[in-house]
């Protein structure tokens, strides 16, 4: 009797164990940006339920349905994708079963959908126009020459690689390799690579090296003077350089003062335009779907191929066949 309990008691030991290693494998499974926006949504689905009475991790799927059309009163369609997501994602990691294909949650966001239009404005992309301006701007702003290089380097390899902007600021001293043709940066993990699988980029050279992100790269390794770590590093009140790795708010930051010294209107675009304005000139140059998405790590061509869509809105204009 005592050995049999004994057996228990290791046998609970273990699956707690295996419990709690689920559960981190479960976290890990996710970006860092994506597990902030998920815990940022639940709080806000358990105070909707705090103030019904509800309990935030035994909801129904008629509470979730009413949530979502609350949340549909003031946000985006993306965000009640999301928010759904997120709500799921928690109860899992509680031991919960939450049924999101439950017909009350499914067709409710059908005719959400139907209500609001499937197609929203989201933010701008930043487009080769907006790239130059930028670059301009910042050879002409009064500042030292290192600081001017890295907030170039910056912009030019987020744009060149179709980085999101949490891959662009974790690159590494030793995942860069120049090659003749150009530059190959290893990405060691990202939002889309759930198994951590990593991927490598590839930048060729540009003819006008006043706005090749290869070239920059260079001038801002020689001048910084970086042979390990992060690449991209905070600056100090006094500019001088730091070992800190620059944040990904730091990126969007950059982009819209130096957006705004152009006198280009800020407030449409975000961090992730840099990655959608790559993929949006690729397509208006004629790039194929399963290239950009090589370079930008997209699982999936419908995003893709809303850019393309986008595009071809004028190109294959029939109205570009009248004559008047």
């Amino acid at each position: 009797m005592v050995i049999i309990n004994k057996n228990m008691k290791e046998l609970t030991t273990e699956l707690k164990s295996l419990h709690e290693s689920t559960l981190n494998n479960l976290k890990n499974s996710k970006a860092k940006n994506t597990l902030r926006a998920y815990k940022s949504d639940f709080k806000d689905f358990s105070i909707f339920c705090a103030k019904h009475g509800i309990n935030s991790l035994l909801s129904e799927p008629k509470i979730i349905s009413l949530s979502l059309t609350r949340l549909s009163k003031y946000s985006k369609l993306s965000n009640l994708s999301r928010r759904l997501v997120s709500i799921s994602m928690f109860h899992k990691l509680k031991g919960h079963y939450l049924d999101t294909k439950h017909p009350i949650i499914v067709e409710n966001l059908m005719g959400i959908r139907r209500l609001k239009g499937s197609i929203q404005k989201g933010k701008k992309p930043l487009l080769i126009s907006h790239l130059k301006s930028i670059v301009n701007v910042i050879n002409e702003y009064r500042t030292d020459e290192i600081k001017k290089l890295r907030d170039k380097t910056i912009i030019l390899i987020g744009f060149g690689g179709g980085f999101r902007r949490t891959e662009l600021i974790s690159i590494d001293y030793d995942d860069l390799e120049f090659v003749p043709e150009g530059l190959k940066i290893n990405i060691k993990k990202s939002k889309t690579d759930q198994f951590g699988e990593g991927m490598i980029k590839g930048l060729p050279y540009f003819t006008n090296e006043i706005y090749c992100p290869v070239t920059n790269l260079k001038k801002w390794l020689k001048i910084s003077k970086i042979k390990t770590g992060p690449i991209f590093r905070r600056f100090s009140k006094g500019l001088s350089l730091t070992n800190q790795r620059l944040s990904d708010q730091s990126v969007v930051l950059l982009m819209k003062k130096y957006l705004t010294l152009a006198g280009i209107e800020n407030k449409n675009f975000a961090g992730h335009s840099l990655r959608s304005g790559f993929a949006t000139v690729a397509a208006e140059s004629g790039a194929d779907e399963r290239s950009i998405m090589a370079m930008t790590g997209h699982k999936s061509t419908e995003m893709v191929r809303r850019y393309i869509k986008e595009v071809n809105i004028f190109k294959n204009n029939a109205l570009n066949k009248v004559k008047l």
